[in-house]
């Protein structure tokens, strides 16, 4: 329960900083952690593969 509370605070803080943001700032902050995400579960899936 306490893990629930802390991730919806953090939302909370995030999404707040990001209100206050100009849009274009928002949207390269939000491709870029979505490149990284790419990434890192093409990274993921290949590494799972069998040889």
């Amino acid at each position: 329960m306490f893990v629930l509370v802390a991730a919806l605070l953090l939302l909370g803080v995030v999404l707040g900083a990001v209100a206050h943001l100009p849009l274009p700032l928002t949207l390269a902050a939000a491709a870029v952690i979505g490149l990284w995400l790419a990434l890192f579960g093409l990274r993921e899936h290949l590494a799972r593969r069998p040889h």
